[in-house]
């Protein structure tokens, strides 16, 4: 069974706040174009393709920043019945608690991963009380 990831990140192309699901780079390049300077989405959902699995793409105005733009696609991931399997959740730039945090009950639901960069993560602990 075909892993599935789902991947937060800026393109040139493509609509706020919709789903999109890829299986190929060509639907990828297609629908999302190029990559914004600095930005690491598209570069992750590429690997993932290579490596044969599919990705739900949210697209996001600034990585790590957008808000808005994260929670209407957590709350997509959260609620659509139709997705059967989730295994990793990956969100380059975000290092934000309240992001991170929102991502909890998908984890939970699916058993699936957080993937983040060592910088966002050392951003998250320092947010986090002890």
């Amino acid at each position: 069974m075909q892993k599935v990831i789902a991947m937060f990140g800026e393109s040139e192309k493509g609509k706020y706040h919709v789903p999109y699901v890829f299986h190929s780079l060509e639907q990828l390049s297609n629908t999302l174009g190029e990559p914004p300077k600095d930005s690491f989405g598209l570069f992750y959902a590429i690997q993932a393709l290579m490596y044969e699995r599919e990705v739900i793409y949210f697209r996001v105005e600034d990585e790590g920043y957008s808000v808005e733009d994260y929670m209407i696609g957590l709350k997509f991931l959260k609620k659509k019945k139709s997705i059967k399997r989730l295994d990793a959740l990956c969100m380059p730039k975000v290092g934000s608690k309240e992001i991170i945090d929102a991502t909890n009950p998908i984890c939970l639901k699916f058993q699936s991963l957080i993937i983040i960069n060592e910088n966002d993560l050392f951003d998250y602990l320092l947010s986090k009380p002890f």
